[in-house]
């Protein structure tokens, strides 16, 4: 299952030239995979209310068009593999209207519990771990 997350760039997060830095692009990955979770009902608050945290391991970008201050873009959001420790997210954000390919990239995660442990969810949770296969398959 993919996702679509929008919003319009802000001033803040622009550069002296004008479009947006580097960094925000990870920012914006960040939004788009919240926003994500949430829809398809894994938030953040339902993953740690089972006692779980999912910290990021790696994130990358590639950045292919800038965005500028104003500019309305969208994101797209989707699991690439899901396993029972780690899974993988790739994002492609998009400038509206346009639908030129402004950044692509992608980021790893991992389970771990409340103190930091890695945990495997397939064996800790079943129930969040079939939420998570769901999802990830599309269904």
């Amino acid at each position: 299952m993919e996702n679509r997350y929008s919003r319009r760039v802000q001033y803040y997060e622009t550069d002296k030239m004008g479009i947006v830095h580097h960094s925000n692009y990870i920012r914006i990955f960040e939004e788009a995979r919240v926003d994500y979770l949430h829809k398809i009902g894994l938030d953040f608050a339902m993953v740690e209310g089972f006692g779980f945290l999912s910290p990021v391991l790696s994130v990358n970008c590639e950045y292919l068009h800038s965005l500028r201050f104003g500019d309305e873009f969208y994101t797209e959001t989707r699991f690439v593999d899901f396993g029972v420790v780690k899974y993988r997210l790739c994002y492609k954000v998009y400038q509206a209207g346009t639908d030129i390919l402004c950044a692509r990239g992608e980021s790893v995660h991992c389970f771990t519990d409340l103190n930091g442990k890695v945990v495997s969810v397939k064996r800790e949770n079943k129930e969040l771990y079939e939420r998570f296969v769901k999802a990830a398959n599309g269904k």
